[in-house]
């Protein structure tokens, strides 16, 4: 069941691409970098990296998505890494367990659910593009030490205005 929780901003760093549904791994697959990165850099994730959603739009299959780690305190970007900070404020958050896969109908349960509780997202729309002020998939599991994506936790975090 899906939850509303109030979260401070909270700063990261990652990298942005322009993808495809099929492209995803140029994003995703930059998060072991990233973490190797900030190691070089002494310092350490601040919890579970994450996909964060610009924009999508699915008619034409082109997403600007961005992988990020968090970070304690802001760390300097370099080249195509760059540091910001996830804004503070109210988000419907849910938490899936189980593949990857099953996403997309955990993510329309839940707008179906906000928009029956009334509640409105951080989004515009323009020509037929969804651009989100804040859409997050956290990946809660490791998939160094549990493989199988079948028991991979996920967290969706999609924020209110």
């Amino acid at each position: 069941m899906p939850q509303i929780v109030e979260f401070p901003g909270r700063p990261y760093v990652g990298v942005r691409r322009t993808i495809t549904m099929t492209t995803f791994g140029l994003v995703a697959d930059r998060i072991g970098e990233i973490i190797g990165w900030l190691a070089e850099r002494g310092a350490h994730p601040a919890g579970a990296p994450f996909l964060r959603y610009e924009s999508i739009d699915l008619a034409r299959d082109r997403l600007v998505v961005q992988a990020g780690v968090p970070v304690a305190a802001p760390v300097e970007g370099e080249g195509d890494v760059f540091a910001d900070t996830l804004p503070a404020g109210r988000y419907v958050t849910v938490s899936h367990h189980g593949h990857p896969d099953q996403l997309f109908g955990v993510v329309e349960a839940t707008l179906k659910w906000a928009g029956e509780q009334g509640l409105t997202f951080d989004l515009t729309e323009k020509d037929g593009t969804e651009h989100w002020g804040c859409r997050l998939e956290l990946f809660q599991t490791d998939p160094r030490v549990e493989p199988d994506p079948h028991k991979w936790d996920t967290g969706l975090q999609f924020r209110l205005t």
